[in-house]
């Protein structure tokens, strides 16, 4: 038996992880939600194994308080800790065509504050659990948008906000692990593919978005036959989680367990 929190669990990927994670009756899966009222898709997989938890990863104190809910339901251990929340909100603009550099700002700060410090709130509210825990991974949710390599490779110029944010992440990933790979911890960023999910907004700025992207894909990967499904996406992560070591820990890799991205 096996202890999981996954963040941003809702809906797309990170519902799929709960419901890879749960049809084993075995584990215990904590699905950690903004709001828990609005998670009817959690609330209708209805099994016993799975606890919906209220809390945003940019509320530490809200998080510390969903990790003492987690403590006393397990005996203050934790297995496994997937942090799959995060956000983009303007995924068409480039670093120089905001409205205003306010905007700009404004941007760059609120995908930093969900997608690389929420990790590390969440990270730290789950660290005394998982210290006594069996598996001690944590698992951080990336996207090839940070890889600086592609980037320049393939012109992917969009998502600015969004890829920046994930590229800081993969620092956050590196930090820990080289702080507590000697306690057995395995910390690991990964990519989950070019996933079919309702991430993005409707409206003309996820249709630029998405033009940028395909142009950039098709320059990748040539012979692409469109996005994944998030069942096929997790099942891919999870066979790589598992097989992660200790001796990898820190390590930025696609849901195949390499670089290749698509």
């Amino acid at each position: 038996m096996s202890s999981y929190v996954v963040t941003g669990a809702s809906r797309g990927i990170g519902l799929e992880f709960v419901r890879q994670l749960s049809a084993d009756s075995k584990n215990s899966v904590f699905a950690l939600v903004r709001n828990k009222q609005g998670a009817t898709k959690l609330h209708e997989l209805a099994r016993a194994n799975v606890v919906v938890l209220e809390a945003d990863v940019t509320n530490a104190k809200a998080l510390q308080l969903a990790a003492a809910e987690v403590a006393k339901a397990t005996n203050n251990k934790l297995d496994y800790l997937i942090n799959n929340a995060g956000k983009t909100n303007h995924p068409g603009f480039t670093l120089d065509n905001f409205p205003s550099p306010e905007a700009l700002e404004h941007d760059l700060l609120d995908n930093f504050r969900t997608n690389t410090i929420g990790v590390v709130h969440s990270t730290n509210a789950f660290l005394p659990l998982l210290k006594n825990g069996s598996a001690k991974k944590v698992v951080c949710l990336n996207s090839a948008l940070a890889d600086l390599d592609l980037t320049v490779q393939v012109e992917a110029i969009g998502a600015a906000s969004y890829s920046i944010s994930k590229a800081a992440l993969t620092m956050v990933v590196a930090k820990y692990a080289a702080q507590y790979k000697s306690m057995g911890f395995t910390f690991l960023c990964i990519s989950p593919g070019l996933v079919a999910t309702d991430m993005l907004p409707a409206g003309p700025e996820t249709e630029a978005e998405m033009k940028m992207l395909t142009a950039a894909v098709a320059r990748y990967v040539p012979d692409f036959k469109g996005p994944i499904s998030p069942e096929v996406s997790v099942k891919m992560q999870l066979e790589v989680i598992e097989r992660w070591t200790v001796e990898q820990s820190g390590a930025f890799v696609s849901h195949a367990g390499d670089r290749q991205w698509i």
